[in-house]
């Protein structure tokens, strides 16, 4: 039986996705493929490294450090995610990714990253972290817009992934998997609601399928929390979702709020791990 995992992004609020996901690999839930949105790919990877607890870990650790995201990255280096800090130095240094076991799993894992020139999304396989074009891909799947520069990958523009495919259910339900898991990071009743149409206009005029898209995220995120609630009733899928609301910012400071969300996670996985019958 083949499992795939898709993880919602949503900046901090992917802490809770990061407890679910440590519930998962301390109670052997097997999965074979994972789709990574933004926050859900950036944190998303820790299960095919097998490093329990170290989302939650670095988050807690660096969050008021002005050098690991928010504005003073924004004036000093253009992005609110400092790009040295959060992929050279936490990576190879201050909470090292265990390289040679995500390389060397067998669990196929992908990410989704926006085409700024196209507006459309593309699906990006990672195999190994210590290839700096596919690092680049994850950097720019979690590369908000507005707030970080374009990432430049074999000549093409890239920026979040969650901008066209937020909740990438068609491409899921598309791959040969026999089960499949959504974690989302919102509660059930949340819908997006339509944006301010002319800044992304202005702001992006250079790449007006790219701003076109971003002023239809609205429609095409909540289009997609209807296909993910018909195929949860109909049993063909099943869902994990925040329980409650927690109002935590997506660039979060306070250390408090971050451990609830990941609690959340962990809590609400836990009510429902019976009704996962794939386990290793």
């Amino acid at each position: 039986m083949k499992v795939g995992l898709l993880l919602e992004g949503g900046a901090m609020r992917g802490l809770y996705t990061a407890g679910v996901l440590d519930v998962f690999m301390e109670n052997n839930v097997k999965i074979d493929g994972i789709i990574g949105v933004s926050a859900g790919a950036l944190f998303g990877m820790n299960y095919k490294s097998k490093q329990i607890g170290r989302v939650l870990r670095y988050n807690k650790k660096y969050a008021k450090d002005k050098n690991y995201m928010g504005f003073y990255s924004l004036l000093t280096t253009g992005n609110i995610m400092n790009e040295d800090f959060c992929f050279n130095k936490i990576v190879n240094e201050l909470d090292p990714v265990d390289f040679e076991t995500f390389k060397n799993s067998e669990v196929e894992f992908y990410v989704v990253v926006t085409n700024i020139e196209t507006g459309k999304p593309e699906y990006i396989k990672i195999n190994d972290l210590k290839n700096k074009t596919e690092v680049e891909y994850l950097r720019a799947s979690g590369s908000m817009p507005f707030v970080s520069k374009p990432v430049v990958i074999n000549n093409k523009k890239y920026l979040d992934g969650g901008i066209s495919d937020s909740i990438p259910i068609d491409k899921m339900m598309s791959m040969d998997f026999d089960k499949v898991i959504v974690v989302l990071t919102r509660p059930i009743d949340y819908r997006k609601k339509k944006s301010n149409q002319i800044f992304s206009k202005i702001y992006y005029r250079k790449y007006p399928k790219f701003a076109e898209t971003i002023r239809n995220r609205y429609k095409m995120y909540n289009e997609e929390v209807e296909k993910v609630l018909e195929l949860e009733r109909k049993g063909e899928i099943l869902v994990i979702r925040p329980s409650k609301f927690i109002d935590i910012k997506r660039i979060e400071k306070d250390i408090d709020k971050m451990q609830a969300m990941y609690d959340l996670g962990r809590n609400d996985t836990l009510k429902i791990l019976d009704n996962i019958d794939f386990k290793q």
